[in-house]
């Protein structure tokens, strides 16, 4: 059985120029604003995670099915369509937040808003951090 490649790898890519790349001024404007909050609240310094995905910090994941890998702790993209938020799954907190978050739809894994106006900025370090711990502690031997 060939082994899982996981797709999503942090790169060298230059976090600017992807924003650069965005098509829509206004989503380039919250991505250069989400990204001065999620490293300052993060404490990480900003990477590209395959082609699309900004991330701050990592660790390294094991599941009980033996598939394994490293993800960002937390992290956005300015996608077309919407921007997507990651934070960690699982976590009760995480849906305590969101209730005060502002306007936003969820994924399985994403948080999506429209725009950085729709949000709640405090709430949001709180993701950040909350997901962050939340993380560190499921797998502390990162």
């Amino acid at each position: 059985m060939a082994k899982y490649e996981q797709k999503t790898k942090e790169t060298d890519a230059s976090v600017i120029e992807f924003i650069e790349s965005v098509d829509s001024p206004k989503k380039r404007e919250d991505a250069y604003k989400l990204l001065q909050i999620f490293e300052e609240t993060s404490g990480f310094e900003a990477k590209m995670w395959g082609p699309s995905i900004i991330g701050f910090g990592s660790y390294h994941y094991k599941y009980e099915t033996g598939h394994e890998g490293d993800a960002p702790l937390v992290g956005f993209s300015p996608r077309k369509a919407k921007i997507s938020l990651y934070f960690a799954t699982g976590d009760t907190e995480r849906e305590n937040l969101l209730e005060k978050f502002g306007k936003h739809t969820t994924g399985k894994a994403c948080v999506y808003i429209n725009k950085l106006a729709d949000v709640d900025i405090e709430v949001l370090r709180s993701l950040i951090t909350q997901s962050i711990r939340f993380l560190q502690k499921m797998y502390p031997n990162n």
